[in-house]
């Protein structure tokens, strides 16, 4: 079972954005240029390359992708349905109803590498590859809808989107990289993971939450309860092997994505909404990650 202080290092790196942007001369003005930095460039880098890297089997596409996909349905439709609710602030709703089923990289390929070695990473690095592209549909589709901006020209501009599915193309056709560009791409993402976080807290406002706290319950319940339910659910119920089944389950569990902050403020949201709700998010994962290991180990 993962240390229950795995995602410290991330929390420690928000808590940090947080007091630089507000105690010191990097200010606003500098992670308004940080965060169009990060989701422009270095996360696309990484997404791409994290795919890339690791081979793609046809039977792993049908097995795990498809419990991934499952999962990650689960939590679009849970959390579309929120939006119906009464008194539902729908700017509020648009904005925040990603982190429900988006799920942070970062954390994700660093725990398969724990739960399985290079093949969990190889699993991931699959999971990533068709979920990610449903997983930001998902989350463009309401702010466009909520912003008046055009849906399709919003996706097919989408970086994270285009990243994820050269990947896959490039993963399925063979492509070898250059020793060169492997190395100048995984330097460039690795500086997505630190900036990125550090991005969420310096847009940070810890009474913004209050603006819709039934929403924020919601969604994290989706998060943290519903995901890792079914993820268990299905992982027992297909008799995956082992270590698939951890991996698969880790995913479910996942907090949920630091750049979903920095598409809610790209594409005119309430950042500091759904800064709050990545925070909350990490911090209820520090716990309901292992949990949820914890359960899968107890129903084998």
């Amino acid at each position: 079972m993962p240390d229950i202080l795995l995602l410290l290092p991330d929390f420690a790196l928000i808590v940090l954005g947080y007091l630089v942007c507000r105690h010191t001369a990097l200010d606003r003005p500098v992670w308004d240029g940080a965060e169009r930095l990060v989701y422009y460039l270095l996360f696309p880098c990484l997404l791409f390359i994290s795919i890339v890297r690791n081979p793609i089997r046809v039977d792993d596409m049908v097995s795990l992708g498809g419990v991934g996909l499952a999962v990650v349905g689960t939590g679009v439709l849970l959390a579309y349905a929120l939006a119906k609710a009464p008194g539902v602030d729908p700017m509020l709703h648009a904005s925040g109803a990603q982190t429900a089923f988006r799920f942070n990289s970062y954390v994700a390929l660093a725990l398969a590498e724990r739960l399985a070695g290079a093949p969990g990473v190889a699993w991931q690095a699959l999971l990533m590859s068709m979920c990610v592209p449903v997983c930001n549909v998902a989350a463009v589709w309401p702010l466009a809808r909520q912003g008046g901006h055009g849906y399709l020209k919003e996706l097919v501009k989408n970086p994270l989107i285009l990243a994820t599915l050269s990947g896959l193309a490039a993963n399925l056709a063979g492509l070898q990289l250059p020793e060169l560009a492997s190395v100048t791409l995984s330097r460039i993402g690795a500086a997505a993971l630190p900036l990125g976080l550090m991005a969420v807290g310096a847009g940070l406002r810890f009474g913004a939450l209050r603006e819709g706290p039934w929403l924020a319950t919601g969604l994290m319940s989706i998060r943290h309860l519903a995901l890792p339910a079914v993820g268990i659910t299905l992982v027992l119920w297909l008799r995956l092997p082992p270590a698939q089944q951890a991996v698969i389950v880790a995913f479910a569990a996942m907090p949920t994505a630091s750049s979903a902050y920095v598409l809610a403020t790209r594409m005119g949201g309430n950042g500091g909404y759904v800064a709050g709700l990545v925070t909350v998010s990490t911090l209820l994962a520090m716990v309901g990650l292992p949990a949820a290991l914890g359960v899968l180990a107890l129903l084998r």
